[in-house]
């Protein structure tokens, strides 16, 4: 070992030379290099007895060892890892974890001086004499800003979650589960492939601790020999019960045999060709030990390819009923209480294709979210193969989703709710605005000083190009001098629609504007309306005034676009960047976002007050918009923070989308004179709501929080069931 390198080595015990023992499931290598850097590193690792290696390469280029960016390493047998570093040399370390769990190998590693070509990292294979050989090309350089921004290697990050997860496990009592699983999986079988059964099995055998879970698996009359051979031998195996019928029955069917079979506390659902994350039961354990209330639970999940490698996360919120009614983001691993599942009938025929999500509306409709937590850790692995029934037959799935949302959110006065397509056709929207309703009157509130074209053509847009039969439009002058806008206010006064204004001219104040309208109102609801808004189509008042339906609904806010017709305002994740932000703002307007939220209706705990509907009862409850304290910038999150601590809803709908010309009227915060204010009123949002540490609920742990398009990254321990 050369003086210009340092080795240190972490959960793990050398044996005899180059023979290594892990004794945790994170052992590392770990080089640091002083004053000359190498240009060339030859690894060489070997299993010992068949022991699974998964290895994994860390460089750190001053800025620590990023799991973003990490190499995960093939592995078959012994390997050698020849890794070169491009000029300019400027890594200052590496790291090598060989595995992930208690293995036993062989492993050295040797340093050289000489310059290498310069090249992209590149990572290409070769046999010599049965040691597998691969070379790995690093580029040298240190990052930019721009390239430390985190690439993404879900199958790295993944690894790295299950390593958290198995290095924090506390111990669980085994004698627990002798009499009585806590967890029963219900697996419906149909001609299933041998391998993905075997992957299963292996995925079910990895859960600890032991007798904590039993596989249940429904045969649904198999007429593969290879699958029916497969369940044949396993028939006496621990912890497996196994249900054949002679005849195909169909999903529903079988699962419900399963149900009836099991005898754990909780029921869950795997399909055949999927599979279990390492820890996932332990975890269930924990947090259904954490909250005794609980009658449901859903965890994150990772797809797969056929391989079962990760290649995209469903990183999910906390329970948000709104957004179930336009995707079924849950689905797995979905976990029921085996007595409310049973009561419930379990399944029902006539929904193939959308059974869970039949079974999953029914389940909770009569649950409080207290009794409902999401455990944010990819608990399943979801198989992408292209050959699940809801993927042959997506047309039927579809119609089936729709049916079992049509009757959850049905009327007594009407036979079924109206449900069209979201965004996307494969998404769904409740049309409570095609129900039979009466509508309330909605108050416009338009803060406004000169700005003659800004303010004439909203005023335009709201009474010529906007469908919605009550209207009040008020106007809060902060002390016109242009006559066009005057005579402007006169001349609306006269119209059709009822019009009020009230000119009070001195230093700007949004919330006090805002206030000020807001007494002068009349409607049951409360529309916030930028004089920069611009309206695209006429329905969209309909539709924020239709989302009250969900129930405790107090605000509402709209989809706002930038001229350019680029994401504005999709909602606000309190939190971003210590503060407040716009998640995805700058994306191209059809732009989807995780699980293709961005198309559908959701809770979020804030939207902006640029187009913010609000409730009476809500601005009876909340009180006013804060003067004092948030006289420019953030009152419309202030208020919406008030609001969530009072129990009411915050809905962000992309189904009313305007223009927003952002501060045309009073200017950007971030001129020079405007920056002083700016930085007030962030240092009163931290300080009152604590936005530094704000867990949002819509937000998923496993995000950065640093940039308005989060990315996965690791955390040193696996967040808490919420």
């Amino acid at each position: 070992m050369f003086a210009f390198v340092q080795r240190s080595i972490r959960g793990l015990k050398r044996i005899r030379r180059s023979e290594y023992q892990a004794t945790d499931s994170d052992p590392q290598f770990i080089y640091r290099f002083w004053l000359r850097r190498p240009s060339k590193i030859s690894i060489f690792l070997q299993s010992i007895a068949g022991d699974s290696l998964d290895p994994m390469l860390y460089i750190d280029r001053g800025n620590g060892f990023d799991e973003s960016t990490a190499l995960t390493l093939r592995h078959e047998g012994a390997c050698l890892y020849s890794v070169s570093i491009a000029p300019p040399r400027r890594i200052s370390g590496l790291r090598v974890d060989p595995c992930s769990c208690a293995g036993r190998f062989r492993y050295w590693a040797t340093f050289a001086w000489k310059e290498p070509k310069p090249g992209s990292r590149k990572h290409t294979s070769k046999e010599t004499n049965g040691i597998a050989t691969y070379d790995i090309v690093l580029d040298g350089s240190r990052e930019t800003r721009e390239d430390r921004k985190p690439k993404k290697n879900v199958a790295a990050h993944f690894n790295s979650v299950v390593r958290v997860a198995r290095r924090t496990a506390p111990p669980i009592e085994q004698a627990t589960w002798q009499d009585r699983p806590f967890i029963s999986f219900v697996v419906p079988v149909y001609n299933s492939t041998v391998s993905h059964l075997d992957a299963l099995l292996q995925s079910f055998h990895e859960q600890k601790p032991l007798g904590a879970a039993e596989l249940i698996l429904c045969d649904d009359g198999s007429t593969s020999r290879q699958t029916i051979s497969w369940l044949s031998r396993r028939h006496d195996v621990p912890h497996i019960q196994i249900v054949r019928k002679d005849t195909n029955s169909g999903i529903a069917a079988a699962t419900n045999s399963g149900i009836a079979l099991a005898r754990g506390e909780w029921i869950s659902f795997i399909d055949h060709d999927d599979a279990l994350t390492p820890e996932v039961v332990r975890l269930l354990i924990e947090a259904i030990h954490d909250h005794p209330r609980c009658k449901f639970i859903y965890t994150d999940e990772v797809i797969t390819d056929r391989d079962l490698k990760p290649t995209v996360y469903f990183l999910k919120p906390a329970f948000d009923e709104v957004l179930l009614s336009g995707v079924n983001y849950i689905n797995h691993l979905s976990c029921y209480r085996r007595d409310r599942l049973l009561a419930l009938g379990g399944m029902r025929e006539g929904f193939d294709g959308s059974q869970d999500y039949d079974l999953l509306l029914r389940y909770i409709r009569d649950l409080s979210p207290e009794e409902i937590k999401h455990l944010p850790y990819p608990g399943y692995r979801w198989r992408r193969s292209g050959n699940t029934f809801s993927t042959k037959f997506a047309d039927m799935a579809i119609a089936n989703a729709r049916k079992a949302l049509a009757e959850r959110y049905r009327r007594k006065e009407e036979e079924t709710a109206v449900i069209d397509a979201a965004i996307a056709k494969d998404l769904h929207r409740v049309r409570f605005d095609k129900m039979h309703r009466l509508w309330p009157r909605v108050s416009v509130v338009i803060p406004n000083l000169n700005s003659f074209p800004l303010i004439s053509r909203v005023l335009a847009d709201l009474t010529g190009k906007t469908d919605y039969p009550d209207l009040e439009i008020v106007v809060a002058d902060n002390g016109t001098t242009d006559p066009r806008v005057m005579d402007l206010y006169a001349e609306s006064a006269r119209g059709s629609i009822p019009f009020k204004y009230v000119v009070e001219p001195g230093p700007f104040n949004f919330s006090r504007q805002v206030n000020t309208g807001i007494a002068l109102s009349t409607g049951e609801l409360i529309l916030l309306l930028n004089n920069d808004v611009e309206v695209m189509e006429r329905g969209w008042l309909r539709e924020m005034v239709s989302c009250f339906d969900y129930s405790m609904t107090g605000i509402v806010g709209a989809r706002l676009l930038y001229p350019n017709r680029r994401l504005q305002h999709a909602g606000v994740i309190v939190g971003l960047a210590d503060l407040a932000g716009h998640w995805f703002s700058g994306q191209r307007e059809t732009y989807p976002g995780p699980m293709a939220r961005l198309h559908v209706r959701q809770t979020l705990s804030a939207v902006t007050g640029a187009c913010m509907l609000i409730s009476r009862p809500c601005l009876a409850t909340v009180g006013q918009f804060d003067e004092r304290e948030f006289p420019i910038a953030y009152s419309d999150i202030d208020f919406c923070l008030r609001a969530i601590a009072k129990d009411f809803r915050v809905i962000w709908t992309p189904f009313a989308t305007l223009i927003h010309h952002e501060s045309a009227s009073r200017g950007s915060d971030e001129t020079p004179a405007n920056r002083g204010r700016f930085e007030r009123d962030q240092e009163t949002l931290r300080r009152r709501h604590g936005t530094k540490t704000f867990q949002d609920r819509a937000f998923n742990p496993w995000y950065t929080r640093d940039r308005h398009e989060p990315v996965e990254m690791p955390l040193d321990k696996i967040p808490k069931a919420r």
